[in-house]
């Protein structure tokens, strides 16, 4: 195929969203990583500076198909009512190298982050000395996409939990409780006084400081703080950190862009460590300690990316 002679199919966000429903994407996540996907094998992403932010480059390799997604990080966005993240994403044909599509990068984004994240919290509930509660209380930080997509993706994979968010500004935080309430999911604005009584939390934020003293977190909850990548980000502390098992997406990438472990710990400390990875997690691998919070770090990876872009492909194009 050449785009001189084939023309290119563009998956626009509603195509994205379609093709990947969440217990869809999470089980692609899955399997990937049962069929052999290596987060340490991830390339590293690469960072440039742009006019108003940054361009971000994400490359990753697989059998069948490869990819590139390009995006555009304008923290100033928000303020003026857009995307702080926007992009593309390039699918080819590992083979060849052809391109077989472009898909809406913003979207596709929107989506692997909380499906990863469910995928994490959900086996870490199912590792711990009571498995999954029947109804979990969930309680987000965050009020922006992220926040939203969370929430959705957790009412799909833990479809007897209750939901509250905490958010700095209240007008978009009663904003996102409109819009779950008419997709028929329950919600309500929450307050970080309610962190002991969470079963879950899910930190979507871009914080640069923690959101909650991390002394306060109930034994066997399970916390994700995936709202950032960098090491000068934090939304939980040192004392969660250091109280905490940790489950990481990639050991090599949580020591590239973790801000929330770096401090708490130095990267000589963590190596000799070794975390637990999402491969490992999803094996089976890791065992939890009874009577102490697990922390999952997660900052986003390339090959997530692939994994939801070549579902969606497949889902989108092929009938």
């Amino acid at each position: 195929m050449t785009l001189a002679s084939t023309a290119l199919p563009y998956l626009d966000a509603a195509a994205v969203r379609a093709a990947a429903p969440w217990t869809t994407a999470v089980a692609a996540l899955e399997r990937a990583l049962l069929d052999g996907v290596d987060p340490e094998e991830d390339s590293p992403r690469l960072f440039s500076p742009a006019p108003a932010g940054e361009f971000l480059i994400m490359p990753a390799v697989g059998a069948a198909y490869s990819g590139i997604k390009a995006l555009t990080v304008a923290p100033g966005n928000p303020a003026r009512g857009l995307e702080k993240i926007q992009g593309v994403y390039l699918l080819v044909d590992s083979d060849t190298l052809a391109p077989v599509a472009v898909l809406d990068g913003t979207e596709l984004t929107a989506i692997r982050t909380p499906a990863t994240t469910l995928l994490a919290v959900t086996r870490i509930l199912a590792a711990g000395p009571g498995g999954v509660s029947p109804s979990p209380h969930v309680l987000v930080f965050g009020a922006g996409v992220q926040a939203l997509n969370h929430v959705r993706a957790a009412h799909a994979l833990l479809p007897g939990a209750s939901f509250a968010v905490v958010g700095r500004r209240r007008e978009r935080v009663r904003g996102l409780l409109a819009t779950l309430a008419a997709e028929g999911i329950d919600a309500r604005e929450g307050t970080v006084e309610e962190v002991p009584a969470a079963d879950v939390v899910l930190c979507t934020t871009s914080s640069s400081t923690p959101l909650f003293d991390g002394g306060l977190v109930a034994p066997n909850a399970v916390v994700a703080a995936v709202g950032q990548h960098g090491l000068d980000a934090r939304e939980v502390d040192a004392t969660l950190v250091l109280r905490s098992d940790v489950v990481v997406e990639g050991r090599a990438s949580a020591l590239r862009e973790a801000g929330d472990l770096i401090p708490a710990r130095s990267a000589e400390e963590w190596e000799a460590i070794r975390p637990a990875n999402l491969r490992e997690l999803v094996r089976g691998e890791f065992v939890r300690t009874p009577g102490r919070p697990c922390l999952y770090a997660g900052v986003g990876m390339a090959w997530e990316d692939l994994v939801t872009a070549a579902l969606v492909y497949e889902g989108g194009t092929r009938h």
